[in-house]
């Protein structure tokens, strides 16, 4: 007779595309939280030497690693720099290599990657609940558009989602795991 594993301490909210209600906020958060989830749901059980393996010869920096590394700072920079207008104190990129936080994401631990993008995503979910979507970032972008924070989250969605096929991809060359 076999004991069964320990119950972990909390368990995860159920991974979910359909919003609890029909407003804009909710949509885009949910659809949001969907795809993070995604990110860090293909990410489970993925053995170390996997996290910075680049295995398409044309894009070196596209590891497992470096992608999630890239969502998180792709979010510090949407949500700190651009909409808070703080300075980017915090972002490892710099003008001789934009494409830092791949190469950082490569040598870092998967695990240490997922729990940095997982509290970090909790703390702009406060702050999404807290401001109104017609908030207007403090700085413009490329174009010297100044977003609202509605625009923000849908950009985000997109990124985040466009990312996640790469991370299947690379999981699934990783080590056959496929997957919703």
């Amino acid at each position: 007779m076999t004991t069964p594993a320990p119950a972990p301490a909390t368990t995860p909210a159920p991974r979910t595309d359909m919003p609890s209600s029909w407003d804009e906020r909710t949509m885009l958060t949910t659809f949001l939280d969907y795809a993070r989830a995604t990110a860090v749901a293909k990410c489970a059980g993925l053995a170390p030497e996997h996290g910075g393996a680049a295995p398409l010869p044309g894009s070196p920096l596209m590891t497992l690693g470096g992608l999630i590394s890239h969502l998180r700072w792709v979010e510090y920079h949407w949500f700190q720099v651009i909409f808070f207008g703080e300075e980017d104190t915090e972002g490892p990129w710099t003008d001789e290599d934009p494409d830092r936080e791949m190469r950082i994401g490569a040598q870092t631990p998967v695990p240490q990657l997922v729990a940095e993008y997982e509290e970090q995503s909790a703390r702009y979910r406060r702050l999404v609940a807290e401001t109104e979507l017609s908030a207007t970032a403090k700085r413009p972008v490329r174009d010297g558009t100044y977003v609202t924070l509605g625009w923000i989250l849908m950009h985000l969605v997109e990124e985040t989602s466009r990312h996640n096929g790469h991370i299947d991809v690379l999981r699934e060359m990783a080590d056959g795991t496929v997957g919703d």
